[in-house]
């Protein structure tokens, strides 16, 4: 039976501490005292009978009870937040809001085509695109914070209790600015990038581990020069501007191919393939203009990379 003694406040605070990992960053967030968040988690732990988080100078973390109840927590909020959107809509005679979790490497290649494509069958629905690593908007997904993700597919461990369709596949560009002293060989050697300025993305970011394999696997260990970066604004303008060599997944760099502003070097990175896809909650109710979202994704995905070649070899 659901116990009536469990409010609002006490799912809101307690999927803000399971995203943050920390009761401080929590009350930051949420705009009340620590104190606050402590007690309020302190109560609904009281409610459950079941203790929650695991406590320590490093933070706090999900116990086997918290990772249950985090599942149906944040679907309930969504829910609410959907029912509350609905009854406005109706109240304004305005359409629904829709939050995406978008990929930097894919915002710049398949979403722009697909938001056209969905905005003409729902003009009055609202888009909201967030983005941010991999890690990130996955934590908004599972708490409710995101209807749905574009991206990589991202480790088994960060995949419990959300849903995966495939895509597309796509693999890891090394792009260059055209007039590069690289592409004066027709097949670089793949260790002469460590001459250069390289832009990696950072650690939390989902292919990091797919570009170092790549580096160790072709005898590259450390590199001298390096900037780590998540910004494909940042990685367009240095590499333009520079001998930089630039490591990144080929969505996001596609275009910038095809027009001539950046050159991929010719070197075989057929071993990077990595599926990208749709990321939903498996809990998660679904609605008609979510599931037109996801609709158009899939059609512009299969139409945009039916014509893509495979990497040159």
């Amino acid at each position: 039976m659901l116990d009536q003694r469990i409010k609002f406040r006490h799912l809101t605070c307690f999927l803000e501490v399971a995203r943050q990992r920390s009761v401080v960053r929590a009350a930051d967030t949420l705009s009340i005292t620590q104190p606050a968040v402590s007690k309020t988690i302190r109560e609904l732990e009281e409610h459950l009978e079941a203790r929650l988080f695991d406590r320590s100078k490093r933070g706090v973390t999900l116990t086997d009870f918290g990772k249950v109840f985090l599942r149906y927590a944040g679907a309930s909020v969504t829910a609410l937040r959907q029912g509350v959107d609905s009854i406005s809509q109706v109240r304004t005679q305005g359409g629904l809001t829709i939050t995406l979790g978008v990929l930097p490497t894919v915002a710049a290649s398949v979403m722009p085509a697909a938001l056209r494509r969905f905005k003409m069958m729902a003009p009055d629905t609202t888009v909201r695109v967030i983005t941010g690593p991999n890690t990130m908007i996955l934590g908004q997904l599972r708490v409710g914070e995101l209807d749905l993700v574009v991206g990589r597919l991202a480790e088994p461990d960060q995949m419990s209790g959300l849903s995966f369709l495939h895509l597309y596949s796509e693999h890891i560009s090394l792009v260059v600015r055209p007039g590069h002293p690289l592409l004066a060989d027709k097949t670089p050697d793949i260790t002469k990038i460590r001459d250069y300025t390289v832009l990696i993305p950072t650690r939390q970011a989902i292919i990091r581990g797919v570009v170092d394999r790549l580096l160790i696997t072709n005898g590259i260990g450390a590199i001298p020069d390096r900037i780590e970066t998540v910004s494909t604004s940042f990685g367009r303008a240095f590499t333009r501007e520079t001998d930089a060599v630039w490591i990144i997944s080929n969505g996001a760099v596609a275009t910038d191919i095809a027009e001539g502003a950046l050159v991929e070097l010719p070197i075989d990175t057929s071993d990077t393939f990595g599926p990208v896809g749709l990321t939903t909650r498996i809990d998660a109710p679904s609605s008609p203009p979510v599931d037109m979202l996801i609709n158009a994704v899939r059609e512009e995905a299969a139409l945009h990379h039916s014509v893509r070649t495979r990497p040159q070899t």
